[in-house]
């Protein structure tokens, strides 16, 4: 795909979504994160029915490991793979406290040590909590990127990279 082309993909999206955000709800960087990783395999506004009775109970690292696994199952089992979800968010929980002093890194290779995080949402917390330029590539924007021709690329990280090279910064 030649630039003009790109360009003007760009000028589109930039005039339907001027100022693009997550539709995930959140206050705070802990629930952002905690909402990320619900989200896989899951609706935004699934996770957000959950995360909105959730959070007015247990919206720290801490209020949501004294929750306990089954505890926290409670809140998300209309969400899939509830189970390891609920594993992984006790575990990070528990990194977080312990490791962290209760903040959420600030890179990427950090957040990829807590359970239950992946590139993709390292880069989701990254991009809406930290404002760093990354994005957040599923297999959605993987398929577009390829359909397009405007990214394509034979994995998601290689379309990632070049999404990265040609994407605005804004």
């Amino acid at each position: 795909m030649n630039k003009e082309k790109r360009s003007e993909i760009f000028r589109r999206l930039r005039e339907a979504n001027p100022a693009p955000k997550t539709e995930l709800v959140h206050k705070s960087t802990f629930e952002l994160l905690i909402a990320v990783i619900l989200s896989a395999q899951a609706t935004d506004v699934g996770v957000n029915k959950a995360t909105k009775v959730l959070y007015k109970v247990a919206n720290t690292p801490q209020k949501i490991l004294a929750l306990g696994e089954p505890g926290l199952k409670k809140y998300i089992k209309s969400i899939g793979l509830y189970n390891s979800k609920a594993k992984n968010i006790i575990k990070t929980c528990k990194i977080l406290i312990e490791k962290h002093n209760c903040r959420i890194p600030d890179d990427r290779d950090t957040l990829q040590t807590l359970p239950g995080v992946g590139r993709k949402t390292a880069n989701v917390v990254l991009n809406n909590a930290f404002g760093q330029p990354t994005i957040a590539v599923d297999t959605h924007i993987f398929r577009v990127s390829n359909r397009t021709g405007i990214a394509p690329g034979k994995g998601v990280i290689k379309a990632e990279l070049r999404l990265e090279n040609i994407v605005p910064k804004e």
